[in-house]
């Protein structure tokens, strides 16, 4: 259904050809009925769910059309960064890793957003993600986060108590004492290998960089006990048998085939909230049901035993160009998109969780999932720790990627001296990615 009815009126007419390369200029942001459009960008996650919300929040001042990004997250910031820094009139509504907020806002690529964007209802795990400065910047749309997933039949086989708390030392070695089964992470030299070393420093009481609001000029603390106990998990995955053959270049996708694969007793995987519904028997497809009842899932590994797990905290926010040629309607556009009603959309069909505590109890999202595994996502995401909210911080996961990849050449005696040098020398210009 439309947020109104559209009323459409064709006019033809005889142009010559100045008077047609401008019109067509102009129609390039408009509807054939001179409605205005609003381009939105795109993650390719949800990517139905998405275009139908378009259509849903259209309205008879303007139409929404959709336009994808690319997959990962990195080429997805170079696309959005070369449209915005060319000031780019027809980027009117995109898609944000959280952690692009901070430099698009700090470039001056995105329009403010109302105060009230950001309510008591929303998840503070993800709210944070939006503010820069004393602003608003763009409206959460979900809130995503990560949890262990396993089989209930290969923690038995091991004999971990998953009742408790787990460390990554004790899910690795409970993987390699049974013939097959692995570990599954995300170890390719992408963001998310990133989103791993972070978590695992904050796990054990560090940060990659302190007061990063200070951009360049912030605190370089990567070499740290805390970051030898995150190169510890990595070199003890990396050298163990529990290490599946694609680690160094495994993703969120590559994972989840080792957890139902044919003739093994399954995985532990850290992986975000979709993998629920990805794993769900359906028509698209062939996981049976006594597969699907062996799943199971607890709370992020922690990296070290006396101290809580640090979950990572992702999702996507929405922003609007700083460019738009209709920044009321792109402002209003969003408010519609981020309602609490399409996040229920988005985490019913697609496993993307909401950004509000409110959608969280709405009656279609408790009837499709245990209600266990919905509290976990939701104080994963309000308990866990956050990528370094800079300006710069492309650069930061740029030089962390350069130093700690490949996973089976990680030393907790060197590695995370070198990468903070080499980090360090790359915010002061002394040295390039």
């Amino acid at each position: 259904m439309r947020a109104g009815t559209r009323s459409r009126r064709l006019v033809t007419a005889t142009l010559g050809g100045g008077v047609a390369l401008g019109l067509a200029a102009t129609l390039a942001a408009c509807g054939s009925s001179g409605t205005p459009t609003l381009t939105w960008y795109l993650n390719p996650d949800g990517q139905e769910t998405l275009a139908a919300i378009a259509e849903e929040c259209s309205t008879d001042e303007y139409d929404i059309r959709t336009r994808l990004l690319p997959t990962s997250a990195t080429d997805q910031r170079v696309q959005l960064a070369r449209r915005l820094a060319a000031e780019d009139g027809q980027t009117d509504l995109m898609n944000l890793d959280p952690v692009f907020v901070p430099e698009f806002a700090n470039a001056g690529w995105l329009l403010e957003l109302p105060q009230d964007t950001v309510t008591d209802d929303t998840l503070e795990g993800i709210a944070e993600t939006v503010r820069w400065d004393d602003g608003i910047y763009a409206a959460p749309l979900w809130a995503n986060t990560q949890v262990l997933w396993y089989r209930t039949s290969l923690a038995e086989e091991a004999g971990l108590d998953m009742s408790r708390p787990v460390t990554w030392e004790q899910v690795i070695d409970a993987a390699a004492s049974v013939d097959g089964a692995t570990v599954g992470v995300q170890a390719n030299k992408y963001e998310a290998y990133v989103v791993w070393i972070n978590a695992l420093i904050l796990g054990a009481g560090g940060q990659v960089i302190e007061n990063p609001q200070e951009g360049r000029d912030a605190d370089v603390t990567l070499d740290s006990r805390a970051a030898e106990e995150a190169a510890r998990v990595i070199e003890r995955l990396a050298g163990s048998k529990a290490a599946q053959s694609d680690l160094s270049v495994s993703n969120e996708g590559t994972a989840l085939a080792y957890m139902f694969g044919p003739d093994t007793p399954g995985q532990f995987m850290t992986n975000w909230t979709f993998v629920y519904k990805n794993y769900e028997p359906s028509d698209a497809n062939d996981y049976t049901e006594e597969q699907f009842e062996d799943l199971a899932w607890a709370r992020y590994p922690r990296t070290v035993p006396d101290r809580a797990s640090a979950p990572p905290v992702g999702g996507i926010d929405v922003g609007v160009g700083a460019f738009t040629e209709h920044p009321d309607l792109a402002r209003e556009a969003v408010a519609c998109i981020t309602s609490a009603e399409h996040q229920v959309e988005l985490a019913v069909t697609d496993g993307l969780m909401p950004a509000t505590q409110s959608a969280y109890d709405a009656p279609r999202l408790t009837d499709a999932y245990p209600p266990d595994l919905l509290e976990l996502f939701r104080t994963s995401v309000d308990e866990g720790g956050p990528r370094p909210k800079s300006a710069f911080y492309a650069t930061v996961s740029g030089a962390i990627q350069a130093t700690w990849h490949s996973p089976d050449e990680v030393d907790p005696r060197s590695t995370p001296e070198e990468s903070a040098e080499y980090l360090q020398a790359v915010l002061e210009g002394k040295a390039l990615l």
